[in-house]
């Protein structure tokens, strides 16, 4: 029997020391061979060698990603052949390291290598010893091997467990929200009980409503206390946790806990969380598996003036993102040196208060850049598909808004390019279930980067769905379980090229005008488009139900297919005019601009599409004289509706002739800005109501005869049906009774108003100008001042930064001046519209 030792280099065609030598098996970039006597049955491993440049054979010995570890595989399999030759009259069943046919273990550099099924089936079928090889075909000529872009590394062969499926009967949702009812859906439709957990905020909450079986966690924080979430299970008899995205989701500390407390967790293995979650430690792993990464500094070096040599090293801009960060948390784009310092320290301080870590990397920010990510799923028996690609380029503050599959404007080559990377990267880490690797695109070069890869189930997951025609929940329980994917490579393949093409449009409460800042309050009104078979919303909330300042301000995902882009593009503009929400302000007005922009619409997209096209997306639009006598007519008709009862006040009446007559009744409306510092000007409306249904409305000095008709819906609005001159208007008007604010939904557009308070009553009533102030825009925690009572400050300089949803915000100076008074200090809790900080000028 010939065997050679690790020290040397074979680049012959297929031979060396007189010998065949022939694949046993593949995986990624390293051959196992072995020498094979045709004589007799008996197999034996000589060597394991890595593939360079996709051509020759190297000696592993000499690659230091297993450095000193091949002997190691040589030996336990040497034990197999050894076995082998005990049994040349038939066939090996066992060998002292287990079943052949079942998973050989083997520890290389962290991972773990098994046995394949190949290497099993040569040493137990005795046709081998009659001049039959099942191994692999030889090498090609010059040492090549047969066509498969192979990962570089091994760190997962192919299991053949025989471990049967154990079907889950009870699942804890460690999540809130949508996804909350997202995996409550799938899990009841097979008939299986879940457990909902909820805190204080969400009491009243949909998720906590949905389940017979919810459980009060207590406080705001509790939904990130793994300990008392395992107890929840165990004490409610569940089998598995899901945990949904954020929060514990991507915790490796609390998926081994959930596995150590014999609970199955419904994700990756912990060490594959733990790989993927440390960015730096990620990118080690991806250069060695073979998938390409973006130049930086992901060292363990954290001295900020370090990092900034790094950086000017590197050239601007650059990316400082946090190391165990994600959903655009702990992220910033440092576009020259000045700023540095200063994006760093708020890159640490939001890090620190989303993951409790404040380790930073720093890697060259492209500037042109589209986010492609791939949606794998990985099985224990070494499965692994690529589930198509989803284009996120469309974001605000790092965070996505519209997500969409397949990826527009990509070259067949570099699409399925971008598929295999993926599972190489999935199998680096011994993944199993969900998850989803991310790609820069540069948009100039052609190139694609690994950035991150999440280890769970993604928000935007259901355009995968509609376009796989997968339900990829239920693939997560089936993995759990122990299952097989249902769905090979190929198959997946032929259904997402038949799988039409599906958009997704996330409605956020918050408002684009203020640079996207999150908006709370109760959802007075809500309506959303028909469900169909093409229009799908996973949703967290119904009409009446409030959004706090505790959570993500997410109302629901919008999913709607077609069979081209095209057509999907028409039913989400189509849908997002059906969509009505009053209360918070909401993205959806927004997001239909960006659906209905020119270069969107071409797929001509980059991470930086919104400021690019900031002109376009948010040039303030001028408010039909239309919408302001419909909002006056609607309010017109709710005072006549009070007017009625019997404890409201006599109508003023003007005498005319021999009899009296209505007086007409003005209305100052102002268009409603965020902004604390804008200040619109109030447009004047009069209403006659001259007969039941006609009205003489003046705008401004321009006078509109309509008929009209209201319908109160609720004791907060109704709807105006109004013909006018060369129209006809359906209005939805609604009235916040607290506010006195006005949301109207006319002809698929939302306006905001509210009724002007005269200057006099202002002054009772207390409220102050705030000229020379300046205001928080929302409820929020003031993290840092930046100023100092006295200091000069330049027009958009920082003076404050706060938190409100677990995002920073910095309040800058909408002016040069003099600060005259800090208002609030660090750890302050401040209500909307509360002054910060006061310049000289302002009225005491």
């Amino acid at each position: 029997m010939w065997s050679t030792g690790c020290q040397d280099c074979y680049r012959e065609e297929g031979t060396a020391g007189g010998r065949s030598w022939r694949r046993a098996d593949t995986y990624g970039q390293v051959v196992l061979v072995v020498d094979v006597d045709p004589f007799v049955i008996h197999v034996q491993v000589v060597a394991i060698f890595k593939v360079v440049h996709g051509r020759s054979l190297v000696c592993v010995r000499e690659c230091c990603s297993i450095d000193g570890q091949a002997m190691q595989a040589m030996q336990a399999m040497q034990a197999m052949q050894m076995q082998a030759e005990s049994r040349r009259s038939g066939p090996c069943a066992q060998t002292k390291h287990g079943e052949i046919g079942g998973a050989r273990v083997v520890e290389l550099s962290g991972g773990t290598l098994e046995a394949s099924r190949a290497t099993a089936s040569c040493l137990q079928d005795p046709s081998i010893g009659h001049g039959t090889s099942h191994l692999q075909p030889a090498l090609a000529p010059g040492g090549s091997v047969p066509s498969t872009t192979l990962p570089q590394q091994v760190r997962r062969w192919q299991s053949t467990s025989t471990e049967a499926p154990e079907p889950l009967k009870s699942i804890l949702i460690a999540n809130r929200g949508e996804i909350a009812l997202r995996v409550g859906r799938t899990a009841a439709k097979y008939g299986i009980r879940t457990t909902t957990l909820y805190t204080d905020p969400d009491r009243h909450s949909q998720h906590a409503l949905s389940s017979p079986f919810a459980i009060n966690l207590g406080s705001t924080d509790q939904y990130l206390n793994g300990t008392r979430i395992i107890e929840v299970a165990k004490e409610n008899g569940c089998q598995a946790i899901h945990p949904g995205y954020g929060f514990l989701s991507e915790n490796a500390d609390f998926a081994k806990a959930c596995t150590d407390a014999g609970i199955k967790f419904i994700g990756p293995p912990h060490k594959a969380i733990e790989a993927m979650g440390d960015k730096s430690r990620s990118k080690e792993i991806m250069t060695e598996a073979g998938v390409p990464c973006i130049p930086g500094y992901h060292g363990s070096n954290q001295d900020p003036k370090f990092l900034e040599a790094e950086a000017d090293k590197m050239g601007y801009p650059v990316l400082i993102k946090a190391v165990k960060g994600g959903g655009g948390k702990g992220m910033r784009i440092v576009m020259e040196q000045a700023e540095f310092q200063q994006q760093l320290d708020s890159a640490k301080s939001e890090a620190r208060s989303s993951f409790g870590d404040d380790v930073m990397l720093v890697e060259k920010y492209i500037t042109t850049p589209r986010h492609i990510e791939v949606q794998v799923f990985a099985d224990r028996h070494g499965n692994c598909v690529a589930l198509g690609e989803r284009d996120c380029s469309i974001q605000r503050r790092h965070q996505k808004i519209l997500e969409e599959s397949p990826a527009p404007n990509l070259a067949e080559d570099i699409r399925q390019d971008l598929w295999e990377k993926a599972r190489q990267a999935a199998l680096a880490v011994g993944y199993e279930g969900a998850g989803t690797v991310e790609f820069i695109f540069d948009n100039d070069s052609g190139e694609f980067f690994f950035m991150e890869m999440n280890t769970r189930l993604q928000v935007e997951h259901p355009v995968s769905e509609m376009v796989s025609g997968q339900d990829l929940v239920r693939w997560q329980i089936l993995v759990a379980e122990g299952g097989k994917l249902p769905l090979t490579q190929e198959e997946v393949h032929e259904r997402i090229k038949a799988g039409g093409h599906a958009i997704e449009a996330r409605i956020y409460a918050e408002d684009p005008s203020m640079n996207f800042i999150p908006s709370t309050g109760r959802l007075l009104h809500l309506r959303t488009p028909p469900i169909t078979e093409s229009v799908r919303i996973d949703a967290g909330f119904v009409e009446g139900d409030e959004v706090s300042s505790h959570y993500d301000p997410m109302i629901s995902k919008l999913i709607v297919h077609g069979p081209d882009r095209k057509a999907a593009l028409q039913k989400m503009v189509a849908a997002l005019e059906e969509y009505e929400v009053a209360g918070p302000i909401t993205n959806i007005d927004f997001v239909k601009k960006c659906c209905q922009s020119a270069d969107f619409i071409a797929g001509e997209v980059e991470t930086g599409y919104i400021p690019k096209h900031a002109d376009e997306l948010f040039a303030k639009r001028q408010i039909p004289h239309e919408v302001y006598a419909q909002a006056a007519i609607g309010l017109y008709e709710a005072e006549q509706a009070h007017r009625a009862t019997p404890t409201a006040p006599v109508q003023p009446l003007q005498r005319i002739g021999f009899g009296f007559a209505p007086q007409p009744r003005e209305f100052k409306l102002v268009e409603t800005s965020s902004d604390p510092q804008v200040n619109n000007e109030a447009v004047a409306v009069q209403v006659l109501k001259t007969s039941p249904e006609t009205y003489n409305v003046t705008v401004n000095n321009t006078s509109y005869t309509t008929t009209s008709r209201y319908t109160p819906a609720s004791a907060t609005g109704g709807s105006l049906s109004s013909f006018y001159p060369h129209t006809r208007l359906l209005t939805t008007i609604i009235r916040d009774p607290e506010t006195n604010q006005l949301t109207l939904f006319q002809q698929g557009s939302q306006y905001r108003l509210h009724l002007a308070i005269p200057a006099f009553l202002q002054a009772a009533l207390g409220m102050k100008s705030t000229e020379n102030s300046v205001l928080a825009p929302m409820p929020c925690k003031v993290l840092r001042v930046e100023v100092s009572e006295g200091q000069e400050v330049k027009k958009n300089q920082a003076l404050v930064v706060i938190e409100s949803m677990k995002m920073e915000t910095v309040i800058r100076s909408p002016q040069d001046g003099k600060v005259s008074k800090v208002v609030h200090k660090a750890g302050d809790m401040c209500k909307a519209g509360t002054a910060l900080v006061e310049f000289e000028g302002a009225e005491q």
